[in-house]
Order: C-alpha cells, then sequence, then structure tokens
C-alpha cells in the first residue's frame, strides 16, 4: 500500500455533496449547475464538492453512445471552462460524474473527473464495475482505482455500482483513504434500500468516512432517491439530504473521531487482510446411506 493506513490527517476538512435536477444531455446547462454549486459550497467553506454519477449529461446512456463525439467529456473540453473557473475562483475543487471516451479506442466509460482548486483536470476515473445495462449500451469497465489528495487527507473515489462491492472500498482504505466518495444513481424503489444498506456498511468495514452525491428526480430511465448524505467512520449518519428536492450539504471530517473508530474497531491492521488464505471444501453428500463426508482441501 503507498502509505500506512493507520495515518491520520492533522486538521478537519470540510467538504459537501450536492443533489439538483439536470437537463438531459445538455453538457453546457449542467455545467452551469456545477458550477453555482461549487460557489456555494466555497460559500460554506467547503475545500471539495461531490457531484452525482453522469451529473454533466444526466444517466442518459443511449443517448450518450448514440452521439458520443459531442456527447462525452475530455479533461480539456472546453465546455469544462465555467466548472474549471468556478473552482480557480474560490479553491474549491470538485468531484463530478460524466461521460468519457479513450482519445486512442474510442471506448467509452461513465467517469468520475477531479478538479482541483485551481481548475485544472486532477484526475479521471473510470467506473470500474459497470452494470450489464451500461455493458450493453457500450461502456466499458476502468481498470484502475483513484484516490485523491487534499489537505492531507486520502479520498478513494467510487461511481455508483461500485460501492456496491466490498473489494473497491477495501481497495481505498488500504491506499490509505481516510474517506469513500461516490456520485450514484440510486433509484426508488431498490435502489433506496441499496443506498440506506450499502454506505453504512462500506464506512463501519473499512473505518472511513463516507459521503454519498446521488441524483434526485428523473433521470434516464430512472427516478433518482435523492438523499444524499454523509457517513461516520463508525457507519453513523451524519447528515442526509431530502428525498425529492435540490440540496446542497456540508460536513466536517474530523481526524479525532476516525482516530477513535480506527482504534475501537482496528480493522484495517488484521493480519492476513490483503492475503486470501486457504479453503476448505466439505462435500455433504451421502454415499450408500452412510452419513460420510468427503473433504478436499484446496488453495486458489
Amino acid at each position: 500500500m503507498s502509505i500506512p493506513v493507520h495515518t491520520l490527517p492533522a486538521s478537519p476538512l470540510r467538504v459537501a455533496v450536492a443533489q439538483a435536477p439536470l437537463v438531459p444531455l445538455d453538457i453546457v446547462a449542467n455545467t452551469a449547475t456545477a458550477a453555482a454549486l461549487v460557489r456555494r459550497a466555497a460559500a460554506q467553506g467547503a475545500r471539495l464538492l461531490l457531484l452525482s454519477e453522469l451529473f454533466l449529461t444526466g444517466y442518459e446512456t443511449a443517448g450518450i453512445a448514440a452521439a458520443p463525439d459531442t456527447l462525452t467529456v475530455a479533461p480539456d473540453d472546453p465546455r469544462l471552462a465555467p466548472l474549471a473557473a468556478a473552482c480557480a475562483g474560490t479553491g474549491t475543487a470538485v468531484v463530478v460524474g460524466a461521460p468519457v471516451r479513450d482519445r486512442e479506442t474510442g471506448t467509452l466509460h461513465i467517469a468520475a473527473l477531479a478538479l482541483d482548486g485551481s481548475g485544472r483536470t486532477a484526475a479521471v476515473y473510470r467506473k470500474q464495475f459497470a452494470t450489464p445495462d451500461e455493458r450493453a449500451a457500450g461502456f466499458s469497465p476502468g481498470t484502475g482505482g483513484c484516490t485523491l489528495e487534499l489537505d492531507g487527507w486520502r479520498l478513494g473515489i467510487g461511481v455508483c455500482w461500485d460501492s456496491g462491492f466490498p473489494e473497491h472500498a477495501r481497495a481505498a482504505a488500504l491506499d490509505g483513504a481516510h474517506a469513500y466518495l461516490v456520485g450514484a444513481l440510486f433509484g426508488t424503489g431498490p435502489g433506496a434500500h441499496q443506498r440506506r444498506t450499502v454506505f453504512p456498511a462500506r464506512a463501519l468495514d473499512n473505518t472511513l468516512y463516507v459521503l454519498l452525491a446521488n441524483h434526485v428526480g428523473r433521470s434516464g430511465p430512472y427516478t433518482g432517491c435523492g438523499r444524499s448524505a454523509a457517513w461516520g467512520p463508525d457507519g453513523h449518519l451524519l447528515a442526509e439530504a431530502a428525498e425529492d428536492a435540490p440540496e446542497l450539504l456540508t460536513v466536517d471530517l474530523d481526524p479525532a473521531a476516525l482516530a477513535r473508530a480506527r482504534t475501537d474497531d482496528p480493522v484495517l491492521l488484521q493480519p492476513g487482510l490483503t492475503t486470501t488464505p486457504p479453503r476448505t471444501t466439505a462435500f455433504l453428500g451421502t454415499t450408500g446411506g452412510g452419513g460420510n463426508c468427503a473433504i478436499r482441501e484446496w488453495s486458489p
């Protein structure tokens, strides 16, 4: 791992999460909304703003795949200029969902763009766990994780379904992440249950802060269930937005709370955490009515 998991920041970090209605497939309009939210977050003292999955287009995968020349975003895309200016003018960073296309292969990805406080695109993270529907629409999974550093804090990045796989948040934690930031589209119905179940588990599993920026209202074929939120490193809910209205939340990430959680529950220091132990397979079928159990040992 790149830094020891017990290395903690020296001071608190204020971050913001926001949910807002979007204009389908209108990158210019949605970039203007993102820029306005950056300025609002900065006015409340936030050093970083987290926005939802595919914020710059809405969750319009079919439309994006049909017109990738105009509906994907490059790190140097001039349409990002208002957002970059908002970051540079306030010193506040942003993580915003957008579709991207590989310049060499043409491969489509659902991504999160991280712009720093100078407006520079510092990172492009490609969603590692694309859903079956996303793959069918032409979007490929990314192949690597991403951790951001800000004011001594390490922030692991995820996009929506990434959070459904414990390995994804665990990889961030083992890379020294103190918080796990996820832009997503969890819809009403089953998505609402997933939202309230997965995120406190990821926080508790890894003793890190977890932040979610979710869609609110209609986006593509889904209706976002809102309730963007933040959970502490002990899994407790810290702040939560409304189900059906735009909202911006700020939360202070506290190194003292992080230290307490990691002292009380030192899961990241467990010996053997990064290795796969041998497993045994026990066959419980009976032969000849005798009730014998054949056991075979194997190592993956």
